[in-house]
């Protein structure tokens, strides 16, 4: 009872990373709330998922193994989660902030009238006082989000009622195996007790998934484009760099809303998050939406036309420079010093 609960993606019966990073997450807020995590996956041919994810530190492993439960559609799935979290009423749910997450959350916490804080940056334990009512809430989930276009931080709490929800983009925390041995309990619960016939009325017929044709999130080096590139055709000198010092090419929201570079490329709290060595920020302004996404970078370059840009802020270096300048140097530069 009132333990932390977060619930695992799978896809082609692999637990999905930003699920494994919330258990990393989940194991140490547990620790500080001084309760059990607890895991639930739910899919069909289950066998063996237990060793992806008791090692995270999983106290209990909630498995709904059943036909009807993969590929995911929303009613079973969110049958399952609101049935169970009535039996165990867990003060905290956590999930992913993907195309299932941000599906799925919703209609839980609606449900269960519980309230969800979406696209998370940061989750930690804190107490609240109400001046009003004179209350002291402790051991709260801080649910740390930018809010108002990113001009703000803001800190949400959910006081009243429970289970606390948020989701969390992948790429936000990170995630480290607890223990390869460590004991957690496994419960294979019987899913007619949990869904109605009536929660398959949808069926997948077929799927078709694209991979990005890039590897961002695993690139030790990202030159990344904002508006102040220019242009789609300025975008190309990006990857000439990109080319020549065997990078990954990003890009700024306010870059891919214009145009120069694809969505799938997109650096920041509406994109992907990015832990690079090394980050070359070009023409990226640095709103706390795209610093949201890369600010973990071993090293930041900042390469802009203004210096009181508030990238310059977080940057290691700084050139204040026009980009279709600067660019074309670094890449002579490296190739007549580079072997």
């Amino acid at each position: 009872m009132n333990n932390l609960f977060v619930y695992c993606e799978i896809e082609d019966n692999i637990i999905a990373d930003v699920s494994l990073e919330l258990l990393t997450k989940g194991r140490s807020l547990a620790n500080q709330l001084k309760c059990g995590l607890e895991a639930i996956v739910a899919g069909s041919k289950l066998d063996g998922i237990e060793k992806q994810v008791i090692p995270y530190g999983v106290d209990k492993l909630h498995i709904f193994d059943g036909e009807g439960l993969y590929p995911y559609t929303s009613l079973p799935h969110t049958s399952i989660l609101v049935n169970l979290f009535k039996e165990e009423k867990p003060q905290i749910c956590l999930m992913g902030a993907t195309v299932i997450g941000r599906d799925l959350g919703p209609r839980v916490s609606s449900a269960l009238k519980s309230g969800l804080t979406a696209d998370c940056t940061s989750l930690e334990i804190g107490s609240h006082e109400d001046k009003k009512n004179n209350i002291v809430y402790e051991n709260l989930l801080y649910q740390i989000r930018p809010a108002f276009g990113g001009n703000i931080v803001a800190t949400i709490i959910n006081p009243e009622h429970r289970p606390q929800m948020a989701t969390v983009r992948e790429g936000v925390m990170k995630k480290e195996i607890l223990d390869e041995n460590y004991k957690g309990e496994i419960v294979k619960h019987d899913i007619k007790k949990y869904v109605a016939d009536t929660d398959y009325v949808v069926k997948v017929i077929e799927r078709h998934i694209e991979k990005a044709k890039h590897n961002l999130k695993g690139s030790p080096i990202i030159i990344s484009g904002g508006y102040g590139v220019g242009s789609k055709e300025n975008f190309r000198l990006l990857y000439d760099l990109a080319k020549v010092i065997n990078g990954e090419v990003g890009a700024s929201r306010a870059a891919v809303d214009a145009g120069f570079a694809e969505h799938d490329r997109q650096i920041g709290q509406t994109g992907i998050t990015v832990h690079p060595k090394l980050y070359i920020a070009c023409g990226i302004s640095g709103q706390i939406q795209h610093i949201a996404g890369m600010q973990d970078s071993s090293i930041i370059i900042s390469i802009n036309t203004d210096e009181n840009a508030p990238i310059n802020q977080i940057a290691d270096y700084t050139i204040i420079g026009d980009v279709m300048d600067v660019i074309p140097k670094m890449i002579k530069y490296y190739k007549k010093n580079s072997k």
